[in-house]
This record gives structure tokens, sequence and C-alpha cells, in this order.
């Protein structure tokens, strides 16, 4: 078991896998211009994308917040708490898969969502999606983080360093499946590390 201090370390070393502050901007003027209400985020960390999203839903809104590591949302928790926004979230510690099935198998989840926001494994992306799409209701928007992939996307294959290549290719996947699917709209934002906006249209 880690020390205190060890768990912070190796969350200092995560730092990059926040959002970036600029994919963050892009966030909240599409929660403001959806006026979203209901929302859910698969992949937590330190909790500054959710913490924008806290402060960009209503006072009554409300975050279903999914991530397995408790220890990185209560590093950002304190912020959270000192912004006020700390009722608007509930946060489930969990593998997003199963927690997803168990909020898809309840008989009021379809389409009760406006938003829902995915900065996690990218091995499950397409299997978020589909759950996402149950629930996210007609006109609402899921958005994708990290599809450009640090870049190595529009890359040649032998030009992309070994620690960017099983990333790369799952990514890649992820965004012909995306641009195949008749489901919804998308628009790609390369700001950050890439954003992909999907508005579901049926």
């Amino acid at each position: 078991m880690r020390s205190n201090q060890e768990e912070i370390n190796l969350l200092m070393f995560r730092a990059g896998m926040g959002t970036a502050p600029d994919s963050g901007q892009l966030m909240a003027i599409l929660l403001k211009l959806l006026n979203a209400k209901r929302t859910i985020e698969i992949g937590v960390f330190t909790g500054y994308s959710l913490l924008l999203t806290a402060l960009n839903i209503p006072e009554d809104g409300k975050i279903i917040a999914i991530d397995e590591d408790r220890a990185a949302y209560e590093m950002g928790l304190p912020i959270i708490k000192k912004a006020g926004v700390e009722h608007k979230i509930d946060f489930i510690e969990s593998k997003a898969l199963q927690a997803l099935d168990k909020i898809v198998q309840k008989p009021d989840s379809e389409g009760s969502f406006d938003f829902a926001f995915v900065d996690a494994d990218k091995v499950n992306y397409w299997n978020y999606h589909e759950r996402l799409l149950k629930l996210v209701k007609v006109g609402g928007l899921a958005v994708y983080d990290n599809t450009l992939w640090g870049g190595s996307v529009a890359m040649p294959e032998d030009a992309v360093g070994h620690m960017l290549k099983e990333g790369r290719k799952l990514t890649i996947e992820f965004n012909n499946l995306l641009a195949k699917d008749a489901r919804v709209q998308i628009c790609h934002a390369s700001i950050g590390d890439g954003m992909t906006i999907c508005k579901r249209i049926s």
C-alpha cells in the first residue's frame, strides 16, 4: 500500500492527464449554450473539468462523476468545496463500464442527460459511446477528449514514438467509428489534445 506522499508524487507525475485549459473553456461555453442541467463525466482525475462543469450548470444541476481513483478526486476536492459546488456532484468510485451499465438499466435513465464528457481509458471509448447514446438526450452532447493523441493520429506510423503507438491506434479506430456513426453529428476541435463533440441526432 502506498503512503500519502507516494500518492501525491504519483498524482503530480500524472498531472498531464488533466483537461487542457482551452478545452475547459470550450466545455464551459457548450454547457451554457445547451443550458445543461444534468451531466455525466467519465474519468475525473483531480476534478478540473468536473469543477468547470459544476460552475456552469444551475444551482440545482447534477453531475454523475465516475472514476475508480478516489485519491485523485479527493486531491482536488478542497477546491471544489471552496467553489461551493460539491453538492452538485455525485461521485461514483467504480470502473466506468460497470457504473454505466447500472445507470443504463434504470427505467428512467434513457435520454436523461444533457451533456457527457469522457477523458478515460481509450480502449473503452467506443463502449462508453454506445452507452452514452442511450443516456444523453437527442440534441444533447457527448464530448471526447484526447482525440488527437499528441498529434500522433496525423503522423506516419513510423514517426510515432513507442509510448504513443497503442493509444494512436485506439484513437484512430475510435475517430473512424465516430465518423461513420449516423446517430451523431460530429465536430472536431483542435484544441488541447483534441476534443470531438458529438451531438446526438437520433
